[in-house]
């Protein structure tokens, strides 16, 4: 066997993308069979990525050059729903990628340094002008850029982050690797609270910076709030909901609350009246 048939044997010819497709399909469905239970990065188009946390994440991968030329084959392979399992905690990612054969990945991620935490709170403190825009991603462009600022912000830089991958390939971030990384920015469109728990800061730090500082006035039309179970499960916090003040109360909540003080009886005066009528 000459060297190039080693190498073939190594790294077959790839296969096409309905091939991918049907192939991680067919391995998905025997684990869970099995019993395995699953998480599988599905995209229902070409975009990887929709929302600002996703596109952003995204982002911060393409500008790792070192691995530029890998990152190009993860797109293809995430794309052709390759990645039939995606497990995402505090600090580590575990992945299953189908490509010739299933291949377990995982990665360990940094927590954001105590230093670097701190100035990202300071910047969102009373710029936020409600948890709703930071959960959707409409915030300004000061807390956007300390956000996504490269080695600054909540993404990780290179060196933060150690690659491993049981396919043969030796490059310090392979095709299964890269598709693993971009099926984080998937992800991150319906969990963005996965951020928070990879970095391995609380978001309820966040919350509470913004609400130290008085909190910008919502714009007209914006009209959109979460109740308080939604906010619990999209952030990962517990809010507390507290009666509100009666000089805090509209003009007409107040006088609806006096209408009813006044034509309610006194239960003395009525207890009085009866009192009488059973006299003999």
């Amino acid at each position: 066997m000459g060297r190039y048939d080693g190498y073939r044997s190594y790294f077959p010819q790839s296969k096409s993308k309905g091939e991918r497709i049907a192939d991680a399909a067919k391995r998905q469905k025997a684990l869970e069979k099995k019993g395995v239970k699953l998480s599988p990065v599905i995209l229902e188009g070409a975009k990887i990525a929709e929302t600002f946390w996703g596109k952003a994440w995204c982002k911060n991968i393409e500008s790792y050059h070192d691995y530029e030329n890998r990152l190009p084959r993860g797109r293809s392979y995430v794309r052709s729903n390759s990645v039939i399992d995606l497990q995402i905690a505090q600090g580590v990612v575990r992945a299953q990628v189908m490509g010739s054969s299933l291949y377990r990945i995982e990665f360990a991620i940094n927590p954001v340094a105590k230093k670097q935490w701190a100035a990202i709170r300071a910047v969102c403190a009373g710029k936020i002008g409600s948890l709703v825009e930071l959960l959707r991603g409409r915030i300004s462009n000061e807390v956007m850029e300390v956000m996504t600022r490269p080695g600054e912000g909540l993404f990780p830089k290179p060196s933060e982050i150690s690659f491993k991958c049981s396919c043969p390939d030796i490059a310090g971030m392979c095709k299964h690797i890269a598709a693993a990384m971009y099926g984080i920015g998937s992800r991150l469109d319906a969990q963005p609270e996965l951020l928070f728990l990879l970095r391995g800061v609380d978001s309820a730090d966040l919350i509470a910076s913004a609400s130290e500082s008085p909190v910008a006035t919502v714009p007209a039309g914006a009209g959109e709030t979460l109740a308080s179970d939604e906010l619990a499960d999209v952030f990962g916090v517990e809010l507390e909901t507290e009666s509100v003040p009666a000089a805090a109360r509209s003009p007409k909540t107040r006088r609806t609350a006096a209408k009813r003080t006044k034509t309610t009886p006194k239960p003395s005066a009525r207890k009085k009246r009866v009192s009488r009528s059973a006299r003999p």
